[in-house]
């Protein structure tokens, strides 16, 4: 059996940073599989891959919507592939934050800094991970009706957005960490799944992607901005450091309002369904206050609890629309 206490466990996923408030996990005599499978699923940071599924299921949604036709199959495949995707990316985060000495006991992610995994396993693991991608995307590649040189070409520009972030040169660390993530869990994602389902490219996936890549990047700005200090000492680059606090603050409240007033622009123009994602303001005008007031120990951790909330909303009201 296990025994368990009660924990605050603090991971960063490639600056997407987020709190699970629950049971740390005592392995004890005989649940040595169990503990190893729980450390590799704790590696790939689940909790962050909200980022990365709810523009999917908005891509797929826009194609039924369209074309009233979604082979499930395919969705799942897509699914599966920009979350291995995903967590892979999680895990090249890992590996060379620590080898270029970021990650330390007081940072959040402390997969290699207390030794929870090895290097090498993470690498191996990462290597895995990566396979299983590309197979869920080959078989994803025959069942789609679209042309698979721009399947191929919008499957390794993830890919490659999700090794680069961090690893060889590390867009990261050069303020550019924004523009990739804005990329991979905005436009690339949800055009991806669009394309798999109807096999020709629209328009309507890129506008309608914009609220849930705002709140998307809200999570990593307040993440930075948290972090300007000990990003500092490390030699990190992060556009919050270049911006300051005041002008961070500002882009903070861009990130996260500007959605509700495109969510009041879509339901005047098409259905009030698309009111529904407001019901979380309270949520966001509490965030707005603890950002101004530099409480910010939590604040990505709750901003990506709102992210999880206004999206999960918004792919309802879109699919009842």
């Amino acid at each position: 059996m296990e025994s368990s206490e009660q924990t605050g466990i603090h991971h960063r996923h490639n600056g997407l940073q987020c709190e699970i408030i629950g049971q740390k996990i005592i392995p004890q005599a005989g649940d040595t599989h169990q503990s190893a499978f729980w450390k590799y699923l704790m590696a790939l940071r689940p909790w962050s891959f909200s980022a990365s599924l709810l523009p999917v299921l908005l891509g797929t949604i826009i194609s039924w919507k369209e074309n009233h036709t979604v082979n499930i199959l395919s969705a799942f495949l897509t699914c599966i592939s920009v979350l291995t995707v995903h967590g892979a990316g999680n895990l090249v985060n890992t590996y060379y934050d620590f080898i270029k000495g970021i990650d330390n006991k007081e940072s959040d992610d402390k997969t290699l800094v207390n030794q929870i995994l090895s290097s090498d396993d993470i690498v191996r693991f990462g290597v895995l991970i990566y396979i299983i991608g590309c197979i869920c995307f080959l078989v994803t590649l025959a069942l789609s009706p679209a042309r698979a040189d721009h399947l191929a070409l919008l499957f390794f520009v993830g890919v490659s957005g999700s090794f680069f972030y961090t690893g060889s040169i590390g867009l990261k660390y050069y303020a550019l960490g924004e523009v990739v993530i804005f990329i991979t869990f905005g436009p690339l994602s949800v055009v991806y799944a669009y394309i798999v389902q109807c096999g020709h490219f629209s328009i309507a996936p890129l506008i309608y992607v914009i609220p849930l890549v705002m709140n998307t990047e809200a999570i990593l700005h307040s993440n930075n901005t948290r972090d300007m200090n000990s990003d500092k000492k490390t030699n990190v680059i992060t556009l919050a450091i270049l911006l300051g606090f005041n002008l961070s603050y500002l882009l903070y409240l861009i990130l996260v309002f500007v959605p509700y007033l495109i969510m009041l622009t879509f339901a005047a123009r098409q259905s009030a369904w698309f009111l529904l994602p407001i019901s979380t303001i309270k949520v966001a005008l509490t965030l707005e206050k603890d950002f101004r007031f530099k409480r910010l120990t939590l604040i990505a951790q709750n901003t990506a609890k709102l992210n999880l909330l206004f999206g999960l909303l918004y792919v309802i009201s879109f699919s009842l629309a």
